[in-house]
């Protein structure tokens, strides 16, 4: 599985559904949409921020990520910004590819 950080930040009506849920509402909700796509929460947080929350999940692959941060932006109470997250052995695989690069004006 490949890992995720979802960061969402809430719009007014969001945070109007937040205000009337509460926080451990939108954490099972969060868990039931990555569920929905074959995903699990690793961790889900509350900031303070540009940011209202970081939620760290295991997606089967990037097109199950995308469709939830689509799904989610489009219904207009958040807006989710995705990055893929590589553990070391992932760096150290990549670090070791041969990549043949021309910087700009060489």
């Amino acid at each position: 599985m490949a890992k995720f950080l979802f960061k969402v930040s809430y719009t007014a009506q969001g945070l109007q559904g937040v205000l009337k849920e509460g926080g451990n509402a939108r954490k099972a909700a969060a868990e039931e949409t990555i569920g929905s796509v074959g995903g699990t929460v690793e961790s889900f947080h509350f900031a303070f921020g540009d940011t209202d929350v970081f939620i760290i999940a295991d997606m089967p692959d990037a097109a199950a990520a995308a469709s939830v941060a689509l799904n989610v932006s489009a219904t207009g109470a958040a807006a989710v910004e995705t990055v893929a997250l590589l553990d070391p052995d992932e760096v150290d695989a990549a670090t070791g590819a041969d990549v043949s690069y021309r910087p700009p004006g060489a």
